[in-house]
């Protein structure tokens, strides 16, 4: 089996359990005291690193966990290392420089794809999407500028020999992708179950290596592309009501044209 060096993209989201708020000029989403976590699909990211070294007994040399973002996406990458990632690389952004706050999904692909030739990294296994935006782009467009293979949605994940084989569920049943490597790969909610860190793991992640660099190491454009012309809410969801029969809820429904 080819020897991995799998790099792990991390990303430092409100936590799920969290309703997001807009702001007051509805630009964006308020994070100023909000609860952030780990991107759950990053999660399963890091699991499925971690289990393929556990399945494959000295196959996986590295796993490398990676983020960009504010200072405190140290603490995010910390849990990461505590999961079972060996090492990990922060990108600090300055949020108060234009640019900086949120970058793309293409900005985000160009960064990854500089850290995956400078770490010398054959695989990347990263979630599918973000919860914050969920953009669900930059997996695909790193293996496009890498010129990667790339298999999305993985709902189970195989490495044999210099090939990995990819399951993903799709309508009616179940599709398997084979791709060669170097690879990306990105995973969906069925992948599996990410371990909880524990004490002393976290202990442990304290003691592992952490690097830090900013924009300006890198040889990438970070141009604006998109622009966000306005965030607002969803409707608040009418209530239900109640039929005494079927034939009742056939008579409403029609009202409403449903049928």
């Amino acid at each position: 089996m080819t020897s991995l060096r799998i790099l792990v993209p991390i990303k430092r989201v409100i936590d799920y359990a969290v309703k997001p708020r807009v702001n007051a000029t509805k630009t964006a989403v308020t994070t100023s005291g909000v609860k952030m976590s780990m991107n759950p699909f990053d999660e399963l990211s890091i699991e499925e690193s971690v289990r393929l070294r556990e399945r494959h007994k000295g196959a996986v040399a590295d796993i490398l966990a990676f983020s960009a973002g504010p200072a405190k996406a140290a603490d995010t990458l910390r849990t990461a290392m505590a999961m079972g990632a060996d090492r990990a690389l922060l990108v600090e952004l300055d949020e108060k420089r234009a640019g900086e706050s949120d970058l793309e999904p293409l900005a985000v692909a160009k960064l990854l794809k500089e850290v995956v030739n400078g770490e010398g990294c054959n695989m990347v296994i990263c979630g599918k999407q973000s919860i914050d935006d969920d953009s669900g782009q930059t997996g695909q467009m790193l293996a496009g500028l890498l010129g990667w293979g790339q298999a999305t949605q993985a709902a189970k994940v195989e490495v044999q020999g210099d090939e990995v084989l990819v399951t993903k569920e799709v309508d009616g049943g179940e599709e398997v992708v084979r791709v060669k490597l170097p690879a990306v790969v990105t995973t969906d909610l069925r992948l599996n179950e990410p371990r909880y860190a524990t004490l002393p793991n976290i202990m442990k992640a304290k003691k592992k290596p952490m690097e830090k660099k900013t924009l300006a190491d890198f040889n990438v454009e970070f141009k604006k592309r998109l622009e966000t012309v306005e965030v607002i809410e969803p409707p608040p969801r009418q209530g239900g009501g109640k039929v005494d029969s079927v034939d009742g809820l056939i008579s409403r429904l029609k009202e409403l044209g449903a049928i």
